[in-house]
């Protein structure tokens, strides 16, 4: 008989780390919306006109490997089950987490694929996607585009809202819980909080 809490990345306990592939999924996405979202700003920003250029072909070309990343992501969450929550925590916090979590990535998936209808859409190139001869997967629709944009910038907004609630929440597990939250998701490239 299997033990219920135990993940289907191994034989581990409830209080288990996530597997090396979520992990690296997690953090490498994290890390690029950490930059897609200030080159975001800074390349629509009058004062910087002079690097909007290089800023939008910057945003442009990580949003489509963000695109590859976060399906990737979504594909590997449906096919690996990620360890249970910490005993510890009350049914409650761990339903909160759970559809906290399904909401990032819904707000993921809207953001690349928003950013991608819009950008090509309107007629603009994806140099990275040129580069690679990856033809464009819509036509050219100006007014969806439009309507893109501000799907695009509404779903960054909630990303960012619901990110801080999930790294308040981690924080607090980690710093006044002090249990092994922030643990299961550390880096696979560094050492354990």
């Amino acid at each position: 008989m299997t033990d219920p809490r135990r993940s289907d990345e191994g034989s581990r306990p409830a209080t288990a780390a996530y597997g090396t592939g979520a992990r690296l999924f997690h953090w490498t996405i994290a890390l690029m919306v950490l930059i897609q979202i200030p080159a975001g700003v800074a390349m629509t920003s009058e004062p910087l006109a002079g690097l909007a250029d290089p800023l939008f072909i910057l945003h442009k070309g990580l949003g489509s490997i963000l695109l590859v990343l976060i399906f990737g992501r979504v594909l590997w969450r449906v096919t690996h089950r990620p360890p249970a929550f910490p005993d510890s925590m009350p049914p409650l916090e761990q339903r909160i987490a759970h559809r906290t979590h399904i909401a990032i990535y819904v707000l993921l998936v809207t953001m690349v694929v928003s950013g991608y209808v819009r950008t090509v859409g309107d007629g603009f190139p994806i140099e990275l996607l040129d580069a690679l001869s990856i033809p464009a997967l819509v036509p050219p629709m100006p007014r969806l585009a439009a309507v893109m944009l501000v799907v695009h910038q509404f779903a960054v907004l909630g990303l960012l809202g619901l990110v801080a609630v999930h790294i308040a929440a981690v924080l607090q597990h980690h710093l006044i819980e002090r249990d092994a939250t922030l643990s299961r998701m550390w880096p696979p490239w560094g050492g354990r909080p």
